[in-house]
């Protein structure tokens, strides 16, 4: 899937419809998925498949995305 803000994608729409036609573009609003775009064809095949909710959701394996989980420091609080 690829990436794409909110603002990109209000920059450019025609840009954002030519990469659905080749993957699900995932929008973001504030860095967080907020919508998917997708072509008709990859709506049709998906509604087709009875696939899961989980399984259409889901992210390919592939897929290169980086997450730095945030650290937390956790302590059992004296008595």
């Amino acid at each position: 899937m690829t990436m794409m803000s909110a603002r990109e994608f209000n920059r450019d729409v025609s840009a954002a419809k030519r990469e659905a036609n080749r993957q699900p573009v995932v929008i973001t609003d504030r860095g967080e998925p907020a919508y998917v775009l997708l072509s008709i064809d990859e709506y049709r095949r998906m509604g087709e498949r009875g696939a899961s909710l989980v399984d259409r959701l889901s992210m390919e394996d592939d897929l290169d995305i980086e997450f730095e989980p945030a650290r937390i420091d956790l302590r059992v609080p004296e008595l």
